[in-house]
């Protein structure tokens, strides 16, 4: 049976349950229909990002999703900066090399 794709929204409905509205773990999975692991898994990630805390993983509070989004143009945006510097730095040789 294929793995089932969820969304990250789904997912935080899923921690919100319990955290927010006082559901108990268990049946949480049951209404949700998904495993009793995933629905921990997906509230243990939920505190820590509350706390500030970025996952590894995809996050799941729009905060966090925020901050990956930024983190990943930043690192986009460094590794374009280094892509001119040597694009710059190459040009830079040619034009000397062409001027003897």
């Amino acid at each position: 049976m294929p793995k089932k794709i969820l969304s990250t929204e789904f997912k935080r409905e899923c921690a919100e349950l319990v955290i927010v509205h006082g559901y108990k773990h268990k049946d949480a999975a049951v209404v949700m229909a998904v495993g009793l692991s995933s629905i921990q898994r997906w509230i243990s990630q939920y505190k820590k990002e509350q706390q500030g805390i970025t996952p590894t993983a995809r996050a799941l509070s729009p905060e966090q999703i925020r901050i990956q989004e930024l983190e990943k143009q930043i690192k986009q945006l460094k590794s374009d900066n280094q892509l001119l510097k040597k694009s710059s730095a190459y040009f830079a040789m040619e034009m000397n090399y062409g001027n003897k």
